[in-house]
């Protein structure tokens, strides 16, 4: 059975708070000022079907939490960090940032027998030297699920972030990690539960690549589900955020709740000219109208 390794010496000497220790499409850290207003002062345990990056989580640091993704390789990596963060940091540190060994680090996955022997701690260095020296910090996979983010021509990049990891391993301690479909969480959300939902986000147009590097497809099907999802929590009585973009198609869905309009500045676009300050939205359950109303941040 595994065992959360003690590093209570180490872990005095870190003073600053964990942070997302990759970088994910659409991470929340650059929002968390506009978006902190917004969280409940109160609330029982905190869950993330989403996780991604784990902005949210990581500046409130609940007591209790269960964070989920549907992304495996994501999951393994904040499973390794909870139990084995010093052999994933023993493993990071003798990664190289040399573009010829990147691509022998990416063509791993291309032998799926090689791939199945490798070990939990293996996969989840490799994920996040992917991660930090790819192109853009991108996680995408092709159509038979083989990671294809070119090499990143970056200045210096941190492969082996070490503090940052056992601050992340000490916040993890006590947190229920799932690798789950966001419906799971009808199955244990509970009355004043706070649930911070942040999806692949609807595309802005029939052409946008804004949610090209998610594995799979999340259409408006899933949109609609995950809209039946926040219903039902909401006559539970859980306190709800989601965030999407600012689109016609989920600013009509979720007319009946609040609405808050941020704004946000994204750089992961192949074209540079949509890169920059656009506006998202964070809906909220606390406060329904009977008329459409959008605040604006």
């Amino acid at each position: 059975m595994n065992q959360i390794i003690s590093l209570k010496g180490e872990i005095s000497r870190i003073i600053n708070k964990p942070y997302p220790f990759v970088k994910w499409a659409g991470g929340k850290r650059q929002l968390i000022n506009q978006m902190k207003v917004y969280f409940p002062k109160n609330f029982n345990k905190y869950i993330e079907p989403f996780v991604g990056g784990g902005a949210v989580f990581f500046h409130l640091l609940p007591k209790k939490a269960i964070l989920s993704d549907s992304n495996l390789e994501l999951i393994n990596c904040y499973n390794v960090i909870k139990y084995n963060v010093k052999e994933l940091i023993e493993s990071l540190s003798h990664h190289k940032y040399e573009e010829k060994y990147y691509y022998q680090i990416r063509a791993m996955d291309r032998d799926l027998e090689f791939y199945k022997k490798l070990s939990n701690i293996e996969k989840a260095s490799r994920t996040i030297y992917l991660n930090k020296t790819g192109y853009n910090g991108l996680y995408r996979v092709n159509s038979k699920g083989y990671f294809n983010v070119p090499f990143g021509f970056h200045k210096n990049p941190t492969i082996c972030d070490r503090n940052n990891l056992i601050a992340v391993h000490s916040a993890l301690r006590n947190v229920k990690i799932n690798h789950n479909p966001f419906e799971s969480c009808l199955k244990f959300a509970e009355k004043s539960d706070f649930i911070y939902f942040d999806p692949p986000y609807h595309p802005l147009s029939e052409t946008s690549n804004f949610t090209s590097y998610n594995k799979g497809n999340f259409g408006e099907a899933s949109q609609n589900e995950l809209f039946n999802n926040f219903k039902i929590l909401d006559e539970r009585g859980c306190k709800l955020l989601l965030s999407n973009s600012y689109s016609d198609y989920i600013l009509n869905l979720y007319r009946d709740y609040e609405i808050i309009v941020l704004k946000a500045r994204r750089s992961i676009n192949s074209n540079a000219q949509r890169r920059g300050l656009i506006k998202e939205v964070l809906i909220k359950n606390k406060f329904k109208f009977k008329n459409h109303q959008i605040i604006e941040y």
